[in-house]
């Protein structure tokens, strides 16, 4: 079960301890249901990810998410599959003073439609509800859009790449 709450961010945060850095390129075989394949490169290393994704709870703070490792041959089949440019997102976590970490992503860098969004993953529902971004970080994360139709990167798929 994935549970997170999601903001639209100017920029990178400044002030947090960076943890680490992954450079991401991501596609949508479907976007209804979600199936989703991505890699992720990190400190020379690159994993090749299948995911699913249920539909989200009418709060939009939790869905069931499946994933899978996969290798090279096949991601690039599917890439292929696909037949449309992959997003690019450069991800950069940090981490929070309650050990939780706030992961920020800098989508389609250079494109007209180029935006920062952020992500905080929560154990449970009630921890995701309670919490509040402290200091600085509240001005940071004031453009909450947790469950707002249209912010998922599935729409903006389907917006920018005509998805199916």
């Amino acid at each position: 079960m994935e549970i997170e709450r999601k903001w639209l961010a100017d920029g990178w945060p400044e002030g947090l301890e960076e943890t680490k850095r992954i450079l991401m390129r991501q596609g949508y075989i479907t976007t209804r249901p979600t199936v989703r394949i991505r890699s992720e490169e990190s400190e020379g290393v690159t994993e090749y990810v299948l995911c699913f994704k249920g539909a989200a709870g009418p709060d939009g703070l939790a869905r069931e998410e499946l994933e899978t490792r996969t290798d090279p041959e096949f991601f690039a089949k599917l890439e292929a599959f696909i037949g449309r440019p992959l997003i690019e997102k450069e991800q950069r976590r940090y981490a929070l003073p309650d050990g939780l970490t706030l992961e920020v992503n800098q989508v389609d860098r250079g494109q007209p439609g180029e935006f920062f969004y952020a992500e905080v993953e929560f154990p449970t529902k009630q921890a995701a509800l309670a919490w509040q971004p402290d200091g600085g970080l509240g001005e940071y994360l004031s453009h909450e859009v947790t469950g707002q139709p249209g912010q998922s990167m599935a729409a903006y798929w389907t917006e920018t790449r005509g998805g199916r």
